[in-house]
């Protein structure tokens, strides 16, 4: 008999710090741009000459390209998947069949074998037809079963399950529970040892794609016993297992087509054979997997950013008021300047970041992250500002307009359905803590100990040697540099001139690396109390990267004969905008309201403000703010789907 499922933890916030700290990737054994650029040292030879892809993936990329690109326009309606809040099982069948399961996949497998760099052009391409269709794929590749197994797979378990997953089989990721989501330390499923299987009981939330899952990989965690070192770890388990059940199918806001529901396991069982990498290292495997699976996310923001530039320049050139199109009156123009060059620089930073993962260089985890950050943020206000230009036409919906005789432009569904992006895979908030967790890797690694109060008088004095001499080096150098060369990066310098840009990249990153030095030694172990700060340090980070990224894809444009001159052009439009935006975090940086905003939400919680609820009447429904997730069978129907 298995042993009884594990009670739900209770962690305290050291705890729950301790959980995370021990899933991270602790070691640099590669270089990374952007963890340079947070240390105030603009390293552009990581990036420039801009990578390339070799000749034979972009032949195959291009020839799969052209395949979908056919299939979006023939295939797939989107508007009835809008209406209807599901894709049709014809068109899950004709993706099967066209490769697009396997798209990440090695050909040894089955699979297309594409590059990171083709795999998001065609989640782009795809996404642009219907944004739902995106999402199952990208959550099937991207962190589903084919990721974790390609980094931590046995050659057996990549034998049994990576040919199902490249042509037949959809997976889905399981890690998310109605009372867990960013902090899985507080992880409940279990995974009971029983002989050569493990027993899993518990619900998991929000599993996209799980409603018509073949394969899942699930979270779970393994009580500590003879023999198991425990901890939260993998498994690939089959859909169809005997005690699973998906007892939801969710409904949201957006992409309304996407299969994601809620999943129960009572006495699951599943071999041991399914473990993905040791007992403990759960976490370590869904952590490094996001590394290059959250770029899935800008493709889909640079796939709406595409399509907002196209349809505001049609747009604003036909509609007309005071004698002329809107387009050329100066408010809406500056929406469509923005749009643009927006739209140019997140694409820079997708194929960027996307290109040195393919080549495997550069340690791409902050990259990763800051592109997904960053696109989400700008994908979100572009498609506001689309929205906003046109008007009321912008909030009716594509049926509507076609029901009163005009184009059925879906304006108010790509901003529903981008808004997921600032939250999926990571919301914002929480982006801008594992970044600013990795931006100070450095300064915590040679001075940590010294605000650690667990850490004895002799480590303290350890570490603060160490300090000294690593302090002594660093800090020197981000007195001057490059940027205040004026010949500085002149081969950036053509009609239009992009070198200014990068000579105040590289100043403003030693400002930052100063501003984190300061706010360190003020603040020491309260550092990481201050979240409003890190969220800016790391906002003006994204800014830089993406300025770098727009001024190397423009530079790599020209050089190719590849419309150049507008790169350029947009390349520093962008990079203006973005030093403004960049001067006002500066600012805000050391001005802010964020003691009195903690004031305030004291003050809330206290009910001090409650008199300002008063004169309204809440629609909200009855029922408990979470879920009951008490381990046990399944009193729901089983929704789950499979495509066949």
């Amino acid at each position: 008999m298995s042993a009884p499922p594990l009670k739900k933890p209770v962690v305290t916030e050291r705890e729950a710090r301790q959980v995370a700290e021990a899933a991270r990737e602790q070691d640099w054994r590669k270089p990374s741009f952007a963890k340079e650029l947070f240390l105030g040292r603009f390293r552009l030879d990581l990036i420039h000459p801009h990578p390339l892809p070799a000749d034979e993936a972009v032949r195959r990329g291009e020839q799969f390209l052209a395949k979908l690109h056919e299939f979006c326009e023939t295939r797939i309606d989107g508007a009835l998947i809008e209406r209807e809040a599901r894709i049709p099982d014809e068109v899950v069948r004709g993706l099967k069949e066209l490769g697009a399961l396997g798209m990440k996949i090695d050909p040894k497998y089955g699979g297309l074998g594409l590059t990171q760099v083709y795999y998001n052009k065609a989640l782009a391409l795809v996404g642009s037809a219907s944004p739902a269709i995106g999402v199952l794929l990208s959550a099937h590749q991207s962190i589903g079963v084919p990721q974790p197994l390609k980094l931590f797979g046995t050659d057996e378990q990549k034998q049994r399950f990576l040919p199902r997953c490249a042509r037949t089989d959809i997976s889905a990721f399981l890690l998310t529970e109605p009372d867990v989501g960013s902090d899985p330390a507080r992880l409940a499923t279990s995974a009971v040892p029983d002989g050569e299987d493990y027993v899993l009981d518990g619900v998991k939330l929000w599993t996209t794609n799980g409603v018509v899952a073949d394969l899942l990989v699930v979270m779970a965690r393994v009580p500590r016993s003879e023999g198991h070192k425990g901890g939260i770890t993998a498994f690939v388990v089959e859909a169809d297992s005997p005690g699973i059940t998906v007892e939801n199918r969710n409904a949201f806001m957006g992409l309304r087509g996407i299969e994601n529901g809620v999943t129960r396991f009572h006495q699951v069982r599943v071999p041991a054979a399914n473990r993905v990498g040791p007992e403990g290292a759960g976490l370590k495997i869904a952590l490094t997997t996001l590394n290059t699976g959250r770029l899935s996310l800008p493709a889909s923001c640079v796939a709406a950013g595409k399509w907002s530039l196209k349809i505001a320049r049609e747009w604003t050139a036909a509609r007309e008021q005071w004698g002329k199109p809107v387009a050329h009156h100066e408010a809406v123009g500056a929406k469509i300047s923005f749009i643009a060059a927006t739209t140019f620089a997140l694409e820079a930073v997708l194929d960027l970041s996307s290109q040195m993962a393919d080549e495997d260089r550069n340690d791409i985890r902050i990259e990763g992250a800051l592109a997904k950050l960053i696109a989400s943020e700008m994908g979100w206000r572009m498609a506001d500002e689309l929205v906003q230009i046109r008007g009321g036409r912008g909030f009716e919906t594509a049926d509507s307009l076609a029901a009163r005789g005009e184009r059925a432009v879906p304006a108010e569904q790509v901003l529903r359905d981008l808004r997921i992006n600032r939250i999926f895979e990571g919301s914002t908030e929480i982006m801008h803590l594992l970044i600013a967790r990795e931006a100070v890797d450095a300064h915590l690694s040679v001075a940590g100990d010294l605000i650690d109060p667990d850490k004895s008088l002799q480590d303290k004095a350890r570490a603060g040697a160490n300090a000294g001499v690593f302090y002594a080096k660093w800090l020197p150098k981000l007195v001057a540099g490059p940027g205040q060369l004026p010949n500085s990066y002149t081969e950036f310098k053509h009609e239009v001139d992009l070198s200014p840009h990068l000579r105040y990249v590289e100043r403003h990153a030693r400002k930052l690396a100063r501003s984190t030095f300061y706010a360190m030694s003020r603040w020491q172990g309260r550092m990481e109390t201050k979240q409003g700060f890190l969220g800016r340090i790391v906002d003006i980070g994204a800014e830089l990267f993406a300025m770098s990224a727009a001024c190397v894809r423009a530079e790599l444009l020209r050089s190719r004969g590849e419309h150049g001159r507008e790169a350029y052009q947009l390349a520093d439009v962008f990079c203006r905008q973005s030093r403004i935006r960049v001067e006002e975090l500066f600012t805000r940086l050391w001005s802010n309201t964020d003691d009195l905003d903690r004031k305030v939400v004291k003050g809330v919680l206290a009910g001090t403000y409650e008199w300002l609820e008063q004169g309204i009447v809440d629609p909200s429904g009855e029922g408990p703010w979470i879920a009951d997730t008490t381990p046990g069978p399944s009193a729901h129907e089983n929704v789950h789907r499979p495509i066949r």
